[in-house]
């Protein structure tokens, strides 16, 4: 490495926010990234450990160590040649990733670690400025034709990748615009959507093509999933038109809540409130656009969802905001050699947060009540945990104020309906079932389907969308040409 005591002299330096009641004010992303400088000095901390746990912690499995190096020596234009050269969408990573790598990272067993995604965050910024990210078109076709549904980051990947193997890709998003919960479940604040966008101009530049506004199926979805769709196409028109099929939809049944009051007007999931907001922003008027302002707002779910719903109340001016989770508060600092160098189970605190909310644990919504129809408390009971059991606290139930109730408490499964008019198998979970190893990897029980991303694995990450969608492409490659020169 070019510094090998910079571990020793220099400290951690985390990317800069701007502060809270400034951020909540508009919907920009609010991160003040590293510059040219701060960078080299995270990357002279990466300390030449001989086994890089970085590089298994990261999904894409990313070459952390080389790049770190490459931008202690400030050689911009190499560094983002090893970062794309397992990455199809930096930008996306280097802002929303929750970075498993740097909880791998081998400093972090008793300092802390690397900020890699700061690193990976600078690459990629620098390397769109400098004009170094171009299109990259086959040098010949295939004649192969393929269909990917579903737009998110894993169809995003596969398209891109076998689009620069020579063979002809078409996207099908039933939304208006490219993206999945990229587009539409992300803020803008986290991820503003020029940068998809962006992406996409330089896609189509290498052959992609697009369609938007078309929904894959035969029934509709349930009303709470977003669909804009103008043009249906079924499975079997799909697989007679294409030489191969990639289901890369994702994750979108959220987990319901069934308890008394749950039909009162005022709850609603977080994937019907976040979407209005992306669409506001992009230049769309709602009708009817679900607000938070001057409100007190539950949010029942404690994950980045949960957050994100938080960051967005903030943002319409809520009365007061109050997020609560069934499981116990987790320890402020993990036992890190316990747990290293998986990811830990620690408390927390996203920007959001900062800019304002109650946080609870261990409580249990026992009921909704409200008047006229709609909601206006949440009964809830304290929890207690015996043995990974939960157990109701006797005479614990207290209650909330609650004009708008916002379920954040994950997702269960990609869309049945979907999955049921290809005709594939589901696992118990109700994901596509598809294995990731051997001849058959990414193949369903249908010939030439394949499935990618949360679709197969489960609500996820953004970074293991793109490894499903890289791997699926070589997949199908082989699968059209009996060999690929794809990467793993």
């Amino acid at each position: 490495m070019g510094k090998v005591t910079g571990f020793l002299e220099f400290e951690r330096q985390s990317e800069s926010y701007e502060a809270p009641l400034a951020r909540v004010k508009h919907y920009k992303e609010f991160v003040l990234a590293l510059s040219d400088d701060q960078a080299k000095v995270q990357g002279a901390r990466c300390m030449d450990c001989g086994i890089p746990f970085c590089n298994n912690g990261c999904p894409v499995n990313n070459i952390i160590p080389d790049f770190n190096d490459l931008v202690y020596r400030q050689d911009w234009k190499s560094a983002i040649s090893v970062l794309h050269s397992t990455n199809n969408f930096p930008e996306f990573t280097g802002r929303i990733c929750p970075a498993p790598c740097e909880a791998a990272c081998t400093l972090n067993i008793n300092s802390d670690a690397v900020g890699i995604k700061s690193i990976e965050h600078a690459i990629i910024d620098k390397a769109w400025s400098e004009g170094w990210v171009e299109p990259q078109p086959a040098k010949h076709k295939t004649g192969k034709t393929v269909a990917v549904v579903g737009s998110g980051p894993a169809g995003m990947a596969v398209a891109q990748q076998l689009a620069r193997a020579g063979h002809d890709v078409t996207v099908f998003e039933k939304n208006d615009r490219v993206g999945g919960l990229l587009r539409y479940g992300i803020p803008d604040f986290k991820l503003e959507k020029w940068l998809i966008d962006r992406r996409m101009r330089q896609m189509e530049a290498e052959g992609v093509t697009f369609r938007t506004g078309v929904y894959v199926g035969k029934d509709a979805p349930e009303a709470h999933i977003n669909n804009f769709s103008k043009e249906t196409i079924t499975p079997d028109q799909l697989q007679a038109q294409f030489d191969a099929v990639v289901i890369a939809g994702g994750a979108e049944q959220p987990r319901d809540l069934p308890v008394p009051g749950r039909e009162l007007e005022g709850i609603h999931y977080a994937m019907e409130f976040l979407p209005q907001q992306n669409k506001v922003n992009a230049g769309d008027k709602l009708a009817n656009q679900m607000l938070a302002t001057g409100k007190n707002v539950i949010v029942i779910g404690g994950g980045d969802t949960g957050s994100d719903c938080v960051g967005t109340s903030n943002r319409h001016g809520a009365k007061a905001v109050t997020q609560f989770e069934l499981l116990p508060q987790p320890p402020e600092q993990e036992n890190k050699p316990m747990v290293w160098p998986y990811w830990p189970t620690k408390l927390r605190t996203s920007s959001s947060h900062e800019e304002g909310c109650e946080r609870d644990w261990s409580v249990a919504t026992k009921r909704f009540e409200g008047k006229n129809g709609k909601v206006e408390k949440l009964i809830a009971v304290r929890l207690e945990w015996k043995d990974g059991k939960m157990q109701e606290v006797p005479g614990s139930e207290f209650e909330l104020k609650a004009d708008l109730v916002l379920l954040a408490m994950g997702f269960v499964s990609p869309l049945q309906t979907v999955l049921d008019a290809f005709g594939v198998d589901k696992d118990a979970r109700g994901n596509v079932r598809a294995s990731t190893e051997g001849e058959r990897a990414y193949t369903t029980n249908l010939p030439k389907v394949f499935a990618a991303g949360d679709v197969r694995r489960g609500q996820s990450l953004v970074v293991w969308a793109i490894r499903e969608g890289r791997q699926c492409a070589r997949a199908v490659d082989e699968f059209l040409m009996g060999h690929s020169e794809l990467p793993r």
